[in-house]
């Protein structure tokens, strides 16, 4: 249950039953009535605004309203106290039976609490990463990936279907340098000196094997025919060669996605030329010559007439060339005709996950859905900013591998995938973060990894000596919760129970503004709940979750110490975390 829906539609129909009675406007719209936790705690469990929305059209104040609401409120079951705050809000206070039976619910669903049905189905296409593929996944890339298979994860936790998707910029000037990087180590490979790298091209040592690889399969094919015979067949050879090692350093992450689209195979197929003619019969095409670069202007720019589609009509800044002066497409077409491909396949919803640098890129392509789409088509795209890498403190210098950065493979073989996805989604977004080689090992509180691990390990230790006391089926899930929750009486004990319970909300609220991040704030919130009543036990003695000589308050702890160890283990595989049993 997602308590706040539910005491939502209990306010809407105490509202309801009040114009029935001619004490309210018949006809009220209580679509925008809220029931959110209060800002502060002391003011009750919840607050609502349903007052506050519905005055002015119930032609009354809003303190007049909520007095006429206040008593109805009060006679449910679940309300101990209604109250009226400030200009007219209604804080709430719930009875200790209504937490009780929301743990009952927790154990009863398992880790797959908070699953929601909010999404009904909705198709939504998630591509992240679709970084070129000219060598392998550095940290940046990594953290595009963890939060793009995290927002996924928990689009599907709330109902969604989900399609993740990596798109392959293989049509590009990129894969040319790529394939010419490539015969450099392929003449290499067959015993030619190379004494520089030319300024440009890829220097990484990841093409060494490559080369090989060509060599062993080709022999001297290619050794002495001229780049335009050479240069397709490279290409290929090359894309396919880094594409496998892409997905390799996805697989260390355990990031594996359902579809692969080529920018090359687009184009052949003739997508990009069906997506201007779908803009020109909307007339949103024409030739002109655009304003110069701002700044300095470039040595060799002229104006020149392009073809531009009519961006600045969908809210970018200027219009934008289809074409480059040479006639082939410019990568701004390709985009809006992918765009266009993944909504003909049935994704209306598309959520693009993107390194920062790609930030000047967002409003062309939005504008791009709107008009191909016509505006039936929502584009969401979510900019990662960079991860700076620190050991104790130090920056930690490039890898001798790649060439110039440090490989997503070198950190998580360094600290593992758990500890890597988990810190990648410690911060939103669109901020930067810090990765400190030491600290995010580190076993203290200070480091949320370890903080919200410790907390599910720490449940799980509890039950386990609590096995020797009960029996296997007394300390079920299923029975559990049946035990005597009314014995769960102590604030650090409800309090607990209240964050338990608002976790559906809290999957529904990230889910809605595709944002991650928000579970790993929660779940360093409840282990601080957890860790703080641990530690009440080891002061007090009777607080402690294990009493030998009082078993039925014992059952009704161990509940809650299950309780907690199933929304742990359900925010952690929303990270695609594995919650562990004990810390070593």
């Amino acid at each position: 249950m997602d308590l706040f829906r539910y005491l939502r539609d209990v306010v809407a129909a105490e509202v309801a039953t009040l114009a029935g009675e001619g004490a309210l406007p018949a006809g009220l719209d209580t679509s925008r009535i809220a029931v959110e936790p209060p800002r502060d705690p002391a003011h009750g469990d919840v607050s609502t605004n349903a007052a506050m929305v519905l005055a002015k059209p119930a032609g009354l104040a809003p303190r007049a309203l909520a007095e006429k609401l206040v008593p109805r409120l009060k006679q449910h079951e679940a309300v101990t106290a209604a109250e009226i705050a400030g200009p007219g809000f209604i804080n709430l206070r719930l009875a200790d039976r209504f937490w009780h039976e929301r743990l009952g619910e927790i154990l009863r669903a398992g880790p797959a609490y908070g699953d929601s049905p909010m999404g009904s189905g909705e198709q939504v296409n998630v591509e992240y990463v679709s970084v070129n593929p000219t060598g392998p996944l550095h940290v940046g890339h990594g953290r595009v990936a963890v939060f793009g298979d995290a927002l996924a994860a928990l689009l599907v936790k709330a109902g969604y279907a989900v399609c993740r998707e990596y798109y392959i910029n293989d049509a590009g000037a990129q894969v040319d340098t790529l394939a010419r990087s490539l015969h450099l180590r392929y003449r290499e490979a067959l015993g030619e000196t190379i004494d520089a790298i030319p300024e440009g091209y890829y220097p990484g040592e990841y093409l060494r094997a490559t080369g090989e690889s060509l060599a062993s399969q080709d022999g001297k094919r290619w050794l002495d025919r001229p780049e335009s015979e050479w240069l397709p067949a490279l290409r290929d050879f090359a894309v396919n060669a880094m594409m496998a090692l892409i997905r390799s350093d996805l697989a260390v992450l355990s990031v594996h996605q359902d579809v692969f689209t080529s920018e090359r195979k687009l184009v052949e197929s003739g997508a990009v030329d069906d997506a201007l003619r779908t803009l020109d019969s909307a007339g949103l095409v024409y030739t002109g010559t655009l304003e110069p670069p701002k700044g300095k202007l470039p040595e060799d720019w002229e104006p020149r007439p392009l073809l531009l589609f009519r961006a600045s009509a969908f809210g970018d800044d200027v219009d934008r060339p289809l074409k480059k002066s040479d006639g082939s497409w410019t990568y701004f077409a390709g985009d809006a005709a992918y765009h266009l491909d993944k909504f003909r396949r049935g994704f209306a919803t598309m959520i693009d996950v993107w390194g920062a640098d790609h930030g000047g890129h967002v409003k062309r392509v939005a504008a791009a859905v709107k008009a191909l789409t016509g505006g039936k088509g929502v584009l969401d795209v979510k900019l990662c900013q960079l991860v700076n890498l620190y050991d104790n403190g130090a920056p930690v210098r490039m890898s001798k591998r790649a060439g110039t950065f440090v490989t997503l493979r070198d950190v998580v073989d360094e600290v593992g995938k758990d500890v890597f996805r988990f810190v990648m989604l410690t911060r939103r977004n669109d901020q930067p973060l810090d990765f400190d080689f030491a600290k995010v090992v580190e076993q203290s509180k200070d480091n949320p990894v370890f903080y919200v691990q410790y907390a599910h390990a720490r449940a799980r230790s509890v039950l386990r000596h609590a096995a020797e006391h009960f029996t296997v089926a007394t300390l079920s899930p299923e029975s559990l919760a049946a035990a005597p929750l009314a014995r769960l009486t102590d604030p650090a004990e409800l309090a607990l129970i209240r964050h338990l319970a608002s976790w559906p909300r809290l999957i529904e609220n990230a889910a809605e503004t595709h944002e991650p991040h928000r579970i790993a704030f929660y779940l360093q919130d409840l282990a601080a709940l957890f860790h703080g009543l641990w530690n009440k036990g080891r002061d007090d003695a009777s607080l402690r979750f294990i009493l030998g000589d009082a078993p039925e308050l014992t059952l009704a702890r161990l509940a809650l110490v299950q309780g907690v160890a199933f929304v742990v283990a359900s925010g952690l595989s929303v990270f695609g975390v594995q919650p562990v049993e004990e810390m070593r």
